[in-house]
């Protein structure tokens, strides 16, 4: 048996997942809609299962068109896999008493959480820190990972010691991350100081926030948080993408907006996907494709969606710090050493 003091710590990156080929969209699709924390039909779990394999089978052939155009599979599946590599490869060089193993829980596709828990149980690891890969917390996003890792530690019967963190949008090093991948894509603008910047965020029904969930208000504070840092250089906005369903969602729409935008006389638009810290299918395809025709035809000559922060180190070095705080309560003693 591994002595207590010198077991591994594990710290789980959880993330939403996507399809690795075209095969997959259908069934990430079904475990996307089946999910009672992102969207809940009427009747019960049973008829939601019903629901999710319509939806999930009429959507599936022109969501597998849109990966398709961008590579044949979810970018965000090699990204967190690059993200869980970098963050392991930091922790590599920390001299810790004990050894820290780094690895990703998806939620709606491969690697499952059961997969992750499996690992860690079979490494014998029982200290970890839970870290999304969402900075700003919901109900549909961090809540719905931490749903499902309680499901699948009670359907095994494992039990960790945890730490969970539910959200890190005012975080110093990831505000200063993310204020850097704006310098970078501002510099492909023929003159920065025309700039208008356009912060865009996934949606949700807007009775989400009526019912408490604080997303919104988190996109805000690190919207607001990291303009404050760059001592609001240039206009600003909020906008937010991704809409699906009946129901009244968040606006002003990005679409839209892109189109106001337009008619304004605005000609170079820095798009910061302020809710995502990697590039996906909401980013490569809603934005710079779909996104592109709008802007296009509302007259805005540049239109440059800013890189997610993906593995870039300042990120990596803000969940590395994130962690290790946790870490810290996890394993006080062998710390003070």
């Amino acid at each position: 048996m591994t002595d207590a003091s010198t077991s591994p710590v594990g710290v789980v990156l959880l993330q939403f997942g996507g399809p690795d080929s075209l095969e997959a969209v259908e069934p990430f699709l079904y475990n996307l809609f089946n999910d009672r924390d992102i969207i809940t039909f009427p009747f019960g779990p049973r008829f939601q299962k019903v629901f999710a394999k319509g939806i999930s089978k009429r959507r599936a052939p022109t969501v597998a068109e849109k990966y398709g155009e961008i590579g044949g599979k979810s970018p965000i599946v090699q990204k967190t896999l690059e993200q869980t590599e970098a963050l392991q490869a930091r922790f590599l060089r920390e001299p810790l008493p004990f050894p820290v193993r780094v690895i990703h829980a998806m939620r709606y596709w491969k690697p499952f959480t059961e997969e992750a828990v499996n690992t860690l149980t079979s490494e014998g690891i029982r200290d970890i820190v839970l870290l999304p890969l969402y900075a700003q917390y919901s109900k549909t996003n961090a809540g719905s990972s931490y749903n499902e890792w309680d499901r699948v530690t009670k359907r095994l019967g494992v039990t960790f010691s945890e730490r969970r963190i539910e959200e890190y949008r005012s975080d110093g090093k990831y505000l200063q991350a993310l204020s850097e991948r704006i310098d970078q894509a501002l510099a492909k603008f023929p003159d920065p100081s025309k700039v208008r910047l356009l912060f865009t965020a996934h949606g949700t029904p807007v009775d989400m926030v009526f019912g408490g969930d604080p997303y919104v208000y988190h996109i805000r504070d690190t919207m607001e948080a990291l303009m404050r840092l760059r001592g609001d250089d240039l206009p600003y906005q909020l906008s937010f993408q991704s809409k699906v369903g009946p129901k009244q969602w968040l606006t002003p729409s990005t679409f839209a907006t892109f189109e106001e935008l337009g008619n304004e006389g605005v000609k170079d638009l820095l798009v910061i996907p302020i809710a995502f810290v990697s590039d996906h299918i909401e980013t490569l395809h809603e934005l710079e494709i779909e996104g592109r025709e709008v802007t296009d035809k509302a007259g805005i000559e540049r239109m440059i969606v800013m890189e997610g922060l993906n593995d870039y180190p300042l990120f990596i070095e803000a969940l590395f710090d994130l962690a290790m705080k946790e870490i810290a309560i996890l394993r006080p003693n062998e710390m003070k050493q």
